[in-house]
């Protein structure tokens, strides 16, 4: 044959393979065929001689070979090739003359009688008995060849006892019956490293990677041993598999269709396994498909550390190859131990095991790179934390797993890159875990790591419920897997902490600078407190430190930070106003009911000497330099004006940086816990029960020397409304050049209602010493008038219409002491009877006090007739209710 006949008869056979397209090698053109066919001119290559070229046996050993299978076949005429013992037919019918030495001739019988050696005395077919004499006998010639070769002539004494011992052995039968076949080669595992050896003639000699075309007449032909040692299918499948990984593994692992081919033999042998409960096939498939398995696992147990996206293919295959042996392992397993098979899904639950197994292997990884990567870079400034970089890679270790593997690997697992995330979420959790325990406060490298932390987990869990959506949970069980990391409620915590600490820290500084603090009037321009200065300072540096960390801002974060500064600022109003009093606290308490009396001018002499003396300790207690001083409680009117002033400020400024935070308008619109709504009202109640305090205390305290213990006391004439005028106004000087002028106006207001109640409250209430005649009536309107113009101030005080509005009440209890006591008394009856009704006796009831002066009003009434100097009021009041003329 020609060379393009040879090189026609190889394209013939590739293309006629039907074991390299079942099992997907890839089709050659045999070299070897075309070397062959060159180097033998126009002789045929024929099938035994490629195989004894792939199976490296000299061209002088075959021919010896041939030379004895002639011989054996006319001396065994009619006999069947099963009864047939191979070597021990080689050793008979070789002679010494048909080698080149005496040495290659030994060799040759040493060779023969370890196979016999191996396949009848080692691993025999059937267990040996070891009393029998002809395993005996076999072992005694065996050793007797290192001393003596066998003599291998027709006759000689040697072989012929050689003959006996081996047939003898290999014809047993397990009753004991003559047997029809010779087993010398079929005993495990002897047969199977023979069958093994076989098999290598289907790789080309020349090139140990691929697979020769001509494998199909191969393998036909090997067919013809299977009966010698002992074969079928099922076990040529296996040890075919084997060879084909075998020699994938041994030969750098460069083509991926003969690890291909491994795998779809396993794939036929699944359904064969499951079908044979032979004992030894079980065994060799346990040994080979553990080995298969074990190499598998380690690959794919880290497979990010082998595969990626150009040999992503070759993954596929080894997994299918791992699948299917931990599959038919399984149920091996379960036959032998005679137990229930588990139903699970070998494959997923091995393929789990191999994506845990590899996610967390190359966290590990990236973990310590990034640790090494940062230790030999700890002088650098800024440098960005460990876990943030961590989650980053994370980050590209899912798109990855995503994009590469999942596709691959959801073949026999639906949900691969959902498992995959969530090793990858439980493995960053747990060193997420270790470092918030660590976490003490808020810095920016905890927040950020935070921050980092649960933009990953959002990240993973999506991937992780788009790979789960058409599962029938819709993927609840991975999600359920994944134990949140709760980043986003530990950073609210820790801003929680820090906005704590910061308040407690603010409410030390307010209690401990309160007490140390003097209200001078000179401590600043603005005259406020130095404390008020400094304690919206630092809410407003708080604030501002709050808004500056790398936090993303939350209305309910702002709202509980701007709530606590708020008690914190209503604490000071507290304690600023704490101890200054109230109205109540200076106007005296309302004298019992009596009737005036006119005593001696003795006694009025005496009467004003004492009050002159009380005068003088009076100013002399008012001038004291003390904390609750007017001026002291103007800086306090001051202060809370200046607080409330600041908290507008901080409002709007808390309104801004919301806006630059992202806040939505309307969330800024409802501006819930946006305002300082405690700290705004208590500074206007605050600021509303000073000036009622300075107030009520320079008229019924500071003035009272003047007012109540001189103003009316004897005679009207001689104790007139001047002194008081005179002394107030010195007060309402130092109010107006102290209290800022957007609260000056209410302060002198306060002033003048107290005032003119200490005025109605003389002419009501000042006791026995007071006594009036319709003659002091103008002089108490003149008095009055001077009263009000003192506010007035020529225009330059409080405007009119406001005076004449809290001037009402006054003006309407005036007229009354125009009133002759007839009048008078006439008037309160009709009051009274109008209020109380007509009494069950003819004594009119006692009026209770309100306080509420009013004209109309009986208790009014009764009151200035008490304080009428004259026997007609006097008679009545004896007569209707026994007032006494002192107290």
């Amino acid at each position: 044959m020609s060379a393009s006949a040879s090189l026609q008869r190889s394209l013939t056979s590739a293309a006629a393979s039907k074991v390299k397209k079942s099992l997907g090698l890839k089709f050659t053109i045999s070299r070897r065929s075309e070397r062959e066919t060159e180097r033998k001119g126009t002789k045929t290559a024929t099938l035994g001689e490629l195989i004894r070229v792939q199976m490296r046996v000299s061209e002088p050993t075959d021919s010896r070979v041939r030379r004895v299978l002639l011989r054996v076949a006319a001396g065994q005429l009619g006999r069947r090739f099963e009864l047939i013992v191979l070597p021990l037919e080689l050793l008979q019918h070789t002679r010494s003359s048909d080698f080149p030495s005496q040495q290659e001739y030994e060799a040759w019988q040493k060779r023969n009688l370890k196979i016999l050696e191996i396949g009848l005395f080692f691993h025999p077919h059937m267990p040996l008995n070891k009393l029998d004499t002809s395993a005996q006998r076999l072992k005694q010639i065996i050793r007797g060849f290192s001393e003596k070769p066998l003599e291998t002539g027709k006759n000689d004494d040697s072989i012929q006892l050689l003959r006996t011992a081996v047939m003898s052995l290999a014809c047993r039968s397990y009753d004991g019956s003559a047997s029809e076949e010779c087993h010398w080669a079929d005993g495990f595992p002897f047969n199977l490293q023979l069958y093994q050896m076989l098999l290598e003639a289907c790789f080309d000699v020349t090139d140990e990677t691929s697979v020769i075309d001509e494998v199909d007449e191969v393998l036909e032909l090997m067919k013809k041993t299977w009966m010698t040692l002992g074969m079928n299918q099922m076990v040529h499948n296996l040890c075919f598999s084997w060879v084909l990984f075998h020699h994938y593994v041994e030969s750098n692992q460069i083509e991926n269709d003969m690890l291909f081919a491994a795998s779809n033999l396993l794939t036929e042998l699944e359904g064969d396994a499951e079908a044979t409960k032979d004992p030894k096939y079980s065994k060799i498939l346990n040994a080979t498909l553990s080995a298969m398995l074990g190499w598998a696992e380690r690959r794919l147990l880290t497979y990010h550390d082998i595969f990626h996206s150009s040999n992503i293919e070759l993954m596929q295959i080894i997994v299918s190859l791992a699948v299917t042996s931990a599959k038919i392992l399984a149920w091996h397993l379960s036959q032998e131990h005679r137990r229930k098979r588990k139903e699970i899904d070998v494959a997923r639950d091995r393929v789990e095991t191999f994506i845990r197994s590899s996610v967390c292997s190359v966290f590990a990884q990236r973990m310590e790179k990034i640790n090494l990567s940062k230790r030999s870079s700890n002088n650098q400034q800024n440098a960005i934390p460990v876990l943030s970089i961590l989650a980053q890679e994370v980050t590209e270790l899912a798109i990855n797993e995503k994009e590469i593997y999942s596709p691959i690997l959801k073949r026999w697992h639906p949900f691969a890159a959902g498992t995959a995330v969530a090793a990858l979420h439980s493995c960053y959790g747990n060193e997420l875990k270790q470092f918030v325990s660590s976490i003490n406060e808020l810095t920016p490298d905890a927040v950020q790591v935070l921050i980092t932390a649960d933009k990953l987990e959002k990240h993973l869990v999506q991937i992780a419920v788009e790979d789960s959506v058409e599962s029938d949970d819709g993927g609840k069980a991975i999600i359920t897997e994944m134990a949140p990391y709760e980043a986003e409620a530990k950073i609210v915590a820790l801003v929680k902490s820090w906005t704590r600490t910061r308040l407690d820290r603010l409410k030390e500084w307010v209690d401990r600078n309160l007490q140390q603090e003097v209200w001078n009037v000179h401590a600043n321009k603005e005259l406020v407190a130095a404390s008020a200065v400094e304690v919206l300072r630092s809410v407003d540096e708080t604030l501002e430190a709050f808004f500056l960390l790398p936090i993303p801002i939350q209305p309910s974060l702002v709202t509980d930070l701007v709530t606590g500064l708020d008690r914190c600022l209503q604490q000071y109003i507290a304690k600023a106003k704490s101890g200054c009093g109230t109205r109540s606290t200076y106007i005296p308490s309302m004298p019992a009911l009596t009737r005036c009396s006119t005593g001696s001018k003795f006694f009025r002499k005496k009467e004003k000497s004492q009050l002159a003396l009380r005068r003088k300790s009076q100013n002399r207690s008012s001038n004291a330099n003390d904390s609750f001083g007017i001026p002291q409680l103007c800086v306090r009117i001051n202060t809370m004006h200046y607080i409330r002033s600041g908290v507008n400020y901080l409002e709007k400024k808390t309104i801004t940086h919301m806006r630059n935070a992202g806040s939505t308008e309307e969330d800024i619109a409802n501006g819930l816990g946006l305002k300082f709504e405690i700290s705004a009202a208590a500074c206007v109640e605050g600021i509303q029960q000073l000036c009622e305090a300075i107030a009520c205390k320079v008229i019924f305290h500071e003035l009272s020397h003047v007012l109540w213990d001189s103003l009316y006391a004897g005679e009207v004439s001689s104790s007139r409304i001047q002194p008081f005028v005179q002394e107030l106004e010195q007060y309402l000087e130092i109010i107006a050049t102290t209290v800022h002028n957007r609260v000056r106006t209410r302060a002198i207001t306060e002033v003048m209602k107290a005032s003119f109640d200490g005025f109605l409250l003389v002419l009501l209430a000042g006791g026995p010493c007071r006594s009036f005649t319709l003659q002091d009536a103008a002089m108490i309107d003149e008095d009055f008038k001077v009263l009000c113009d003192l506010f007035w101030s020529n225009g330059d005080g409080l405007p009119v219409d406001l005076i004449d509005k809290f001037s009402t009440t006054v003006k309407r209890v005036l007229p009354v002491f125009r009133l002759d006591s007839e009048s008078l008394i006439e008037q309160f009856r009709q009051t009274t009877l109008e209020s109380y009704g007509s009494p069950a006796k003819s004594r009119l009831p006692l009026p209770a006090t309100s306080g509420q002066w009013n004209p109309t009003e009986p208790n009014t009434l009764l009151r200035v007739l008490c304080h009428r100097n004259d026997v007609i009021a006097s008679k009545f009041l004896k007569k209707t209710y026994s007032l006494p003329k002192k107290l």
